[in-house]
């Protein structure tokens, strides 16, 4: 007669793989109360409890009263001893870059400009550099660095960590970003598409947050898009899901830099909203556009306005083959609110499939011009742990 019995060595691989699991969790969410960590991990509430108080003694964890639902609790965080993440966000004109601990709280944050089609190399270098210094301005050491999440504007073969799409992005056609990056800095490094990354800030820890699928877009200087599917990001063969801004809404439109005709990015990016206004209104930014419109100004308004119709033209593509449950709209353009999203909004809801349980929310980044740096942090944070950086749960 056969005894099934638990064996001590099969106890010991439960109990670790419990230990990674709540610490997967921490590491996604960044904070969460014990009574959360038992609703998504599946423990028991006392299983979580000692689990916690271990890893706390082993300085994996750290702990901290707080209050939620008027009721006290110990939020569970990382520990700093951990060490940091950089993430970079690489733009068209800019670069920002941020260093956080391993619970995801952002030590420090720097913006600097960029030269107009700035070479690979250079940009990295320069990235790498910026990390660096940001690390000793925390007074911490290089060796605290555990990895680094790098975005940029063009698709990213994720498997490769190389640009995969040519005349995208000036000077960095074929560029191996993971590679130049990880000999810079020594740390495993993560590239994807820069709103991708938004994306995954989004339904991680923003205004995506508990919606599936969640579908971003991100309107600054181009158009780009990510989704995020099943807690996952859907990159597709090559890097290009996602790229709502090479969306055709006008076969016989303009020329777009991508080679195609009548490309989103050539009705909404922030350069053909700029020379709508030049005759009239002269030498603009896109906060000011955005400034005018708020205070009334009808060119203004009106730029929007169509901006916010075309975008909801596309988007509606978008939601009619994903069926998402959200749509965040990011990038500098978010910053006009209702103004862009209200003519989104009614031409999505005009072109979607009818639902029984409706459309799909419309809402503003809850990261704003940050949530790309912010996505390429938690990919460091995966990156790390994929690495086997953070010791537990690897």
């Amino acid at each position: 007669m056969r005894t099934d019995r638990v064996t001590p060595g099969s106890q010991t691989s439960l109990r670790e793989a419990n230990r990674a699991r709540l610490v997967g969790a921490v590491q996604q969410r960044g904070s969460l109360t014990q009574v959360e960590l038992a609703g998504i991990t599946g423990l028991s509430p006392a299983s979580v409890s000692n689990i916690v108080k271990e890893l706390v003694e082993a300085g994996v964890l750290s702990t901290a009263p707080s209050t939620r639902s008027g009721r006290r609790a110990q939020l569970v965080t990382l520990a700093r001893n951990l060490g940091l993440v950089a993430g970079v966000h690489i733009g068209t004109r800019s670069m920002r870059v941020a260093l956080a601990d391993a619970s995801l709280q952002v030590v420090g944050e720097q913006r600097m400009p960029l030269a107009p089609d700035h070479r690979a190399d250079a940009g990295l270098e320069r990235a790498a550099m910026l990390v660096e210094e940001m690390i000793a301005a925390v007074d911490g050491s290089p060796g605290e660095l555990l990895g680094v999440g790098i975005g940029v504007p063009a698709p990213v073969d994720v498997r490769t960590g190389e640009v995969s799409t040519a005349g995208l992005l000036r000077g960095w056609d074929g560029a191996d970003v993971a590679a130049t990056l990880t000999d810079l800095l020594a740390v495993p490094v993560r590239v994807d598409n820069d709103a991708n990354l938004g994306a995954l800030a989004e339904a991680r820890h923003g205004a995506g947050a508990g919606h599936d699928p969640v579908a971003y877009v991100r309107v600054s200087h181009g158009v780009g898009g990510g989704i995020v599917l099943g807690g996952s990001l859907l990159h597709g063969r090559g890097g290009a899901a996602g790229e709502i801004g090479h969306v055709t809404i006008d076969e016989n439109g303009p020329v777009c830099r991508c080679g195609n005709r009548g490309c989103l990015e050539t009705f909404v990016g922030a350069p053909v909203l700029l020379h709508m206004l030049a005759a009239s209104h002269g030498h603009l930014t896109l906060r000011d556009v955005i400034m005018r419109a708020r205070d009334g100004d009808a060119g203004s308004r009106r730029v929007l306005f169509d901006a916010g119709q075309h975008l909801g033209v596309a988007a509606a593509n978008l939601c009619n083959i994903v069926d998402p449950e959200i749509v965040v709209i990011g990038g500098q353009l978010a910053e006009a609110g209702e103004l862009l999203l209200g003519p989104l909004r009614t031409a999505l809801e005009q072109r979607t499939v009818p639902s029984v349980s409706g459309p799909p929310q419309v809402v503003a980044s809850q990261f704003g011009a940050s949530a790309e740096v912010r996505g390429a942090l938690a990919a460091a944070l995966d990156a790390a742990r994929s690495a086997g950086a953070l010791g537990v749960g690897s």
